[in-house]
């Protein structure tokens, strides 16, 4: 990691060149879900460009191997004091500097922010989780806020289009853990909680040898489908906003739901296959998004509650 992203920058950007490098940061890391993508109003892609830079570089900092667990906490510690710097109009960070300018004009509150940040610290220090609860807690604050603050750039602060972004958000959350096993297992993160493990036979030990078998398979399909079911609980968001994020979202929301099926179709064996969208995926994906209206009824299934 450059140290660059800890400590603060001396020399002084001009806000243009703070947008800058929060757009170099954006393009250099590869998502399955577009960030500020050509679809969106260009105006408004700089405020995305420096809201995702702030929380790609502190993510950094919480998986950073060669910093300490305790370094990687003041990491965070002092890039949340520069958040709060800046909230008081004090940045030197082109980061910073960025976001300065994005929450002056948008009035974007703190508390987004800091959740990120939370989520953060939380991944230093915690690496299991013992229900679905717990687990959807870590969520509200590492994905929900991230819905929300786009929302917060177009204008909108309806509570109930927030809560079917926390619906989109915590699924996006989700499909990004069941495709993410194996890279996990290597940080010795696991995300599957250990609840759901026990109800299907499948043990701790199982997952650090990467078994795979119907154990697996039979707890992979039960947190696809719950997370399927969150997806389609947010699936009105894109038709209650403007045309200038309808389409963005159409495209988020069946970016997640085609990694779901990708994962259903290499049979739940994400140890040994990682799904991502690939340029024809992406395409179809982005033909859809022109296609359907109301993604409520998007090849929607009734809920299987037996899956065991």
């Amino acid at each position: 990691m450059d140290v660059d992203t800890i400590q603060p920058i001396t020399a002084k950007y001009t806000v243009d060149e703070a947008f800058a490098y929060c757009a170099s940061v954006t393009n250099a890391h590869y998502e399955n879900f577009p960030v500020a993508s050509f679809f969106l109003p260009a105006e408004k892609r700089p405020y995305i460009q420096s809201i995702y830079a702030f929380s790609r570089l502190a993510d950094d900092m919480a998986d950073e191997d060669s910093l300490t667990e305790t370094e990687r906490l003041d990491a965070l510690n002092l890039w949340e004091f520069q958040l709060q710097e800046c909230y008081e109009g004090r940045a030197e960070h082109p980061v910073f500097i960025a976001l300065h300018e994005s929450i002056q004009k948008l009035n974007i509150p703190i508390e987004p922010l800091r959740n990120l940040i939370t989520a953060f610290k939380r991944d230093v220090v915690q690496n299991r989780y013992q229900t679905f609860d717990e687990l959807l807690g870590y969520c509200s604050c590492s994905a929900n806020p991230v819905g929300r603050l786009v929302l917060l750039i177009f204008g909108y602060r309806d509570e109930e289009l927030f809560l079917l972004s926390d619906k989109i958000c915590t699924a996006l959350q989700l499909t990004n853990f069941w495709q993410d096993i194996a890279t996990d297992l290597r940080k010795d993160r696991l995300y599957i909680p250990m609840e759901d493990m026990q109800s299907f036979g499948y043990l701790l030990e199982d997952w650090k040898k990467e078994n795979y078998d119907e154990s697996f398979r039979k707890l992979l399909r039960f947190e696809i489908n719950r997370t399927r079911e969150l997806f389609y609980e947010g699936a009105a968001l894109p038709i209650r906003v403007d045309r200038d994020l309808e389409l963005e979202l159409k495209l988020i929301w069946l970016g997640g739901m085609t990694i779901l099926k990708q994962i259903e179709k290499v049979n739940y064996n994400v140890f040994e296959q990682h799904p991502v969208l690939n340029l024809p995926q992406k395409l179809t994906i982005l033909l859809k998004g022109f296609w359907h209206n109301d993604l409520t009824r998007y090849k929607r299934k009734k809920p299987q509650w037996d899956l065991t």
